[in-house]
């Protein structure tokens, strides 16, 4: 095992390097190993062919042109042109070989990091930004790739190069070759020192762009530019922006006036070196002990070897870093699946659709913490703590208090006004035949939308099980389990395509007809005809072309053409208006026969259709029944109904808030 920092960075943490994780990056090599041979094969070839011009020249100067041989001319001359065609020609198809290698390393790693991440549970993404991921996804795969196709073959040419270098020029001449070597700590130390602080700059450079960027972020999206309009924050906004663009030009002039120092410091040193050869050289030919043509060689190799020396020193740091993206990548795909199937689960067939919960208690992970590590990423929008203000106050010790739990009553005591507590869901147990309609009534945040997301397991019970025709969701496959389920959340998700494709993706081998016939039964149909490009529009980002009844109609019309056995609807009319939701009543009644139904009921013509209904408080089933029995019970249900659904009639079906 063994440890680099960078010399610069006060907050950087070690990164380890150890054999079993190098071990695992070139397994992903494994595949490319052929097309890797190749690739140094090649290298050889062209380091062989660096190294003639200057031998070249050699002959040229102490051989050819003092003896006036013209046929010895004519052909070096050729090979003058002929090792630069050759060496292009090569770099040409190394290229094409170490690009392929890279990108193929890049596709590996992205396709197992997005299919692990597709197996993982709703938990694992209501716990992680998204920025995270795609972060995870695009620079660390890329940075990752650079160990393979960059750090390891370039340290392969450049080792090649250094040593094939050093024993030519030691064939040459021991002592120039010793002097070169002589000047090369002040070549690296000072590259070392102006590296420092330009990279520190480069840095701060990064982070000042990130903050520009985030607060561009913010409000130039919809949302924000409405924001900034309805409060008249123009010219702060303005104001603003115009102090960081401010800060992100005065530190571009340090990191352009200070990248030429760099530059022209290493030009010194390298100046300095090849003085001191022809120095000493020249003094050597004066005394007659080798050629001019020695000195001219090796003022070419010199070249040709301090920029290998400069790279290799380098390399430990270069790979810890690329390595530390690799493990930032197995972090994810190390992670276990938390719903995942058993090798000998049953598939679901001729689902009739009986649905029972068996005791069934849930939690949210109370660890609500990023499962994944804290990585710093200079010039990331998502290392951005405060967008306006430009930073964030941590509690002390890097801890923020967290509110205690509010656990629910015991026996006998009143139940708090609110709903926060521990346990989301505890003992439900209830059962629903084939072909019923279950509503679920209570105050918002009883833990009804928690328990529609067991159905289709995006959770797993804490405690308890929850059966589908018998058999425990947990021993059922999951795509049979979905296919036998269809959902209407609470927020309705439209990707940035048209009306059709949206619609496809609930059935991908749909007709028109069907699809038709899906959004009529929605009542969205004469809506999308009355469009200019029809079921071709382009319904925006994340449907935000349309309204909130118009997607929620789409969403209707997506499960109606699933056509599932189990339907769950979570407030699945509360975004229409009356005349809308009317119509969608009449259509989900013609829909819901012969499946089972669970509808989270806002509406008085849900509730009087239920075959049962089960009312919620602080995750407990505390009443079930018909609308008439409940009603006789004067409780929770009895309450609700005087307060919001007595109001509604069947000539005013008025949204529940």
């Amino acid at each position: 095992m063994w440890r680099y920092m960078w010399p610069d960075d006060d907050d950087a943490k070690q990164a380890t390097v150890t054999w079993p994780l190098v071990q695992r990056v070139l397994r992903y090599a494994t595949p490319y190993r052929t097309k890797i041979i190749f690739t140094l094969v090649l290298i050889l070839a062209s380091t062989g062919l660096g190294l003639l011009t200057p031998l070249i020249f050699r002959d040229l100067i102490d051989n050819t042109l003092p003896n006036g041989d013209a046929a010895r001319l004519n052909v070096l001359a050729l090979g003058l042109v002929l090792i630069p065609v050759f060496s292009s020609a090569i770099s040409i198809v190394n290229r094409y070989l170490n690009s392929s290698i890279g990108e193929g390393v890049i596709y590996d790693l992205r396709r197992s990091l997005f299919a692990h991440l597709q197996r993982m549970s709703l938990r694992f993404f209501t716990n992680t930004k998204a920025g995270e991921l795609m972060s995870r996804l695009n620079n660390d795969v890329v940075n990752a790739q650079s160990a393979i196709n960059d750090t390891i073959v370039g340290t392969v040419t450049n080792a090649i190069t250094l040593v094939a270098t050093l024993a030519v020029m030691f064939a040459l001449e021991w002592r120039l070759t010793l002097l070169g070597l002589v000047v090369f700590p002040l070549f690296y130390f000072s590259a070392r020192w102006i590296g420092t602080r330009l990279r520190r700059i480069a840095r701060e450079a990064m982070d000042i762009n990130a903050e520009m960027n985030a607060m561009m972020n913010e409000t130039l999206n919809i949302s924000g530019a409405l924001l900034v309009k309805l409060f008249g924050r123009r010219s702060i906004e303005v104001g603003r922006f115009e102090d960081r663009s401010a800060r992100v030009r005065d530190i571009g002039i340090r990191r352009a006036v200070l990248g030429s120092q760099f530059f022209a410091l290493l030009g010194l040193v390298s100046v300095i070196g090849t003085a001191l050869v022809y120095w000493l050289g020249g003094h050597l030919v004066l005394n007659g002990t080798f050629t001019i043509g020695t000195i001219v060689a090796f003022s070419a190799y010199l070249g040709q070897l301090y920029s290998p020396l400069q790279y290799l020193v380098n390399v430990p740091v270069a790979f810890s870093t690329s390595i530390v993206s690799f493990e930032r990548v197995f972090e994810i795909v190390d992670m276990p699946v938390e719903i995942d199937e058993k090798p000998d689960a049953h598939e679901l067939t001729d689902v009739a659709g009986r649905i029972e919960f068996d005791n069934v208690t849930f939690r949210y992970d109370p660890d609500t913490r990023n499962p994944l590590s804290e990585v710093t990423r200079h010039g990331r929008i998502d290392n951005v703590t405060a967008v306006l203000s430009g930073g964030g106050q941590k509690p002390a010790n890097g801890q923020r208090k967290a509110a205690a739990p509010a656990d629910a009553p015991e026996s006998g005591e009143a139940a708090p006004s609110h709903q926060a507590r521990e346990l989301a869901l505890q003992n439900i147990s209830f059962s629903i035949e084939p072909g019923q309609l279950v509503a679920l009534v209570g105050p918002s945040g009883a833990g009804k939308t928690t328990m529609t997301y067991l159905f289709p397991r995006l959770y797993d019970p804490t405690e308890g099980r929850i059966l589908i025709d018998g058999y425990d969701l947990r021993d059922v496959t999951l795509e049979s389990l979905t296919a036998q389920i269809g959902m209407v959340t609470q927020e309705t998700y439209l990707f940035h395509d048209t009306i059709r494709t949206n619609l496809l993706y609930a059935r991908l081998e749909a007709t028109d007809e069907e699809i038709v016939a899906a959004c009529q039964a929605a009542n969205i149909h004469d809506f999308i005809m009355g469009l200019p490009d029809r079921y071709d529009t382009v319904v925006g980002e994340r449907g935000y072309r349309l309204s909130g009844g118009e997607k929620q109609r789409l969403a209707i019309a997506r499960v109606i053409l699933k056509d599932p056995r189990v339907l769950v609807l979570d407030e699945a009319t509360s975004h229409l208006d009356s005349q809308s939701e009317a119509l969608i009543q009449d259509a989900l009644e013609t829909i819901m026969q012969g499946r089972t139904s669970v509808v989270i009921a806002h509406r008085l013509s849900t509730v009087l259709s239920a075959d049962l209904i089960l009312v919620m408080d602080r995750g407990q089933i505390i009443e079930r029944g018909t609308h008439a029995e409940l009603q006789a019970q004067n409780g929770l249900y009895a309450e609700l109904y005087r307060t919001q659904f007595r109001a509604q009639t069947p000539t005013q079906p008025e949204t529940l808030t």
